[in-house]
């Protein structure tokens, strides 16, 4: 940036900050939210860092402000874990102080007005201690809530987690485990001064980290500990939430000490707005803030639903915001042939996440965020979500900005695209779609499908080594997978003897593949897990389903004319083909179970679906074990879903349910079923 180019800037900067203040401080009323306001003060403190003449005395920054383990085992929790329901308003949390309170009078026949103690919520991995006689025996992830992994040698490498109580007392405590903010930064620098890809956030290599079967690794790392409750043991807990926070400090946890006794909800409301603005201070991510009735006895009268308990609830805090410029606007093919704008971003850190792209979705977002290349705009991101750029700031515009045209052709193959409208009621949208089914764009993204959970699920076959293969000229196709030898791999940079070894395995592992994973891993356009699934027990071998007409494929339940085009064109051309037969050579194809009938149909009628990672069963066990107990799999909640079967993990698909009142089922209630 020349002088003139940061004059220029900060003059823009400093009228958009003075609005944005005015209109905040004074009017009371936001239209942008704190950190998005946050992130246009940061850009100005950092060019005038750089360029400190053009620093005024009226700028907005002047004013006051052990050794390898063979792997984890299973261990079963004493008590088991709970996870709280979240809030996300002041209304939802005077709606939650509301119910505690009806609860509470219908248990006691009078009006009680319980006190609360507010906590911060460390964004971090939840890890159960173990004590015996004050000696630590054992620390374990969450996991489903009733089965965890042990971590145990992990978690002792931890310095805040002590080895023995000052007290010689047996319990069972709850933590958080993260990585200090501090420690992330330093991890990536080193990370960058070997040329390795940089972590994303410090909320997921703290659970990559605790996962580490060296507990070497994990002493480098040097994580922390939040320790913030007593659910079991032989000790007497004291009748206040916020005493017993004290008690763990005496035994010599680690203890936030930012935890506050709240007489009402307001004053829980107004903890959360407080540390809405304190929480980039802390060297640690987080999230929101989690709020617990203050008085055991009432805990205990409030008791749990099955998921959650009733005294208690986590606030988070908003989606995080910040702003950037788009740099550029390109486009990016799909593996069933959508071309999709994606914008370059001026690279920002968001929610701990280091953000240089972000999806446009398709020509009618641009037009309506009126986005255009060189634009400041809000960039938002919520947990693990995509981020998502929310509003254009008009009034940054310097005049260069260049509106974008969507292209006319395939930004690979050049082949003429073609416009179609998606979606169904209010949600139709146009789409562009690549027609050629040679475009390597198409192959590369089909191929990281191919070998994906979705589809082979080849283990340590991911986009990286794809393009390592591809690059070399080692793979062209599909088919080509099952051809890598040993020699082949350990050409690759970082691939050694036992990297190959464990790679081909997983390859062999993969030649067996069932009828349904078979045709999902074709990237069938409009044909999607469920669809197969159901193309594979309806025709039950791949010769009748390539034989099948549009009129036979319309007759089956769930597949419309779309669908049935679709397929029969794949099915006819040349290419296609080709892709099919190449793969039956290398490949067995398994049959699908026949469903159970009778006494054995134990989910005849039943409509099932998984979310989240289950302890014990992979998903395509569970859903073999559906599927062969006469059931059937969705990917989405309605109210026509019989059972939703839930993991660590579990996500909307979990909320939904609960809206719905779909019963919610965890591995051990599921398994129960069929006896």
């Amino acid at each position: 940036m020349t002088k003139d180019q940061a004059h220029t800037r900060l003059i823009k900067l400093r009228l958009a900050i003075e609005k944005y203040r005015h209109h905040y401080h004074v009017l009371n009323e936001s239209l942008i939210s704190e950190e998005a306001l946050d992130s246009l003060k940061k850009e100005l403190v950092d060019i005038e860092r750089a360029f400190p003449e053009l620093v005024t005395p009226d700028s907005p920054s002047q004013r006051v402000a052990g050794k390898p383990l063979p792997g984890f085992k299973k261990i079963r929790h004493v008590v088991p874990q709970w996870s709280f329901n979240d809030a996300f308003s002041e209304e939802d949390m005077r709606d939650f102080d509301a119910r505690v309170k009806r609860m509470l009078l219908a248990e006691y026949g009078r009006d009680i007005s319980p006190t609360y103690t507010a906590e911060l919520k460390i964004d971090g991995l939840k890890i159960v201690f173990t004590y015996e006689n004050g000696q630590l025996v054992n620390a374990a992830t969450r996991g489903d809530g009733a089965v965890g992994e042990d971590v145990t040698e992990n978690v002792k490498t931890i310095e805040a987690v002590p080895m023995r109580l000052s007290i010689p007392v047996s319990l069972v405590a709850e933590g958080e485990a993260y990585m200090p903010k501090t420690q992330f930064e330093k991890l990536n620098k080193e990370q960058a001064k070997k040329g390795e890809e940089l972590y994303m956030n410090p909320r997921n290599i703290t659970a990559g980290t605790i996962r580490q079967l060296d507990p070497r690794i994990v002493a480098e790392r040097k994580l922390s500990t939040f320790v913030y409750d007593i659910s079991g043991g032989a000790i007497e807990v004291p009748s206040q939430q916020d005493e017993e926070l004290a008690l763990l400090r005496e035994l010599g946890f680690r203890v936030n000490p930012h935890f506050k006794h709240c007489k009402n909800i307001e004053e829980v409301i107004g903890y959360w707005h407080e540390w809405l603005k304190k929480k980039e201070k802390e060297d640690y991510l987080i999230d929101g803030v989690v709020v617990k009735v203050n008085e055991r006895e009432y805990q205990e009268a409030l008791g749990y639903t099955g998921k959650a308990p009733r005294f208690g609830i986590a606030l988070k805090f908003p989606a995080e915001q910040v702003t950037t410029v788009i740099e550029g606007i390109v486009m990016q093919v799909g593996r069933t042939g959508v071309v999709t704008p994606v914008a370059q971003l001026r690279p920002v850190l968001v929610y701990g996440s280091m953000v240089s792209r972000a999806t446009l979705h398709n020509e009618d977002e641009i037009r309506r965020l009126d986005v255009r290349i060189g634009d400041t705009v809000i960039l938002q991101k919520a947990g693990d979500v995509i981020p998502d750029i929310v509003k254009v700031l008009t009034e940054m515009r310097s005049g260069k900005e260049k509106v974008f045209t969507m292209p006319s052709v395939c930004p690979e193959c050049s082949t003429a695209l073609e416009r179609k409208i998606v979606g169904t009621g209010g949600e139709k949208s146009a789409a562009l779609y690549c027609g050629n089914s040679r475009c390597p764009a198409k192959d590369r993204r089909a191929l990281y499908y191919f070998t994906s959970k979705h589809a082979y699920d080849i283990e340590h076959l991911g986009p990286k080594n794809l393009d390592l293969l591809l690059d070399a000229g080692l793979i062209s196709s599909r088919a080509d997978i099952f051809t890598l030898q040993k020699g082949d791999l350990l050409e690759l940079p970082r691939m050694g003897e036992k990297s190959a070894d464990n790679l081909l395995a997983s390859i062999e592992k993969a030649r067996s593949v069932p009828l349904s994973r078979f045709i999902v891993g074709l990237s069938i356009p409009e044909v999607g897990e469920e669809t197969a699934r159901d193309l594979a027990n309806h025709f039950g071998t791949l010769a009748k389903l390539r034989a099948a007409t549009r009129v036979e494929l319309e007759a089956i339940d769930g597949i419309g004319p779309r669908v049935a085009a679709s397929l029969t064109d794949y099915f006819s051309d040349p290419h296609s083909i080709q892709v099919v037969e190449e793969l039956e050579r290398e490949v067995s194809i398994q049959k699908p179970l026949k469903p159970a009938s009778g006494a054995q149909a134990k989910f005849a009628g039943k409509t099932f679906v998984l979310t989240g990672t289950l302890p014990t069963l992979e998903r395509e066990e569970a859903k073999t074990i559906i599927l062969a107990a006469g059931g059937k799999v969705s990917s989405s909640v309605s109210k026509n879903t019989s059972y939703v079967v839930a993991g660590e993990s579990a996500g909307s698909k979990y909320a939904e349910a609960e809206k719905l009142g779909v019963p919610i089922l965890d591995e051990t209630a599921f398994l129960a079923l069929l006896k």
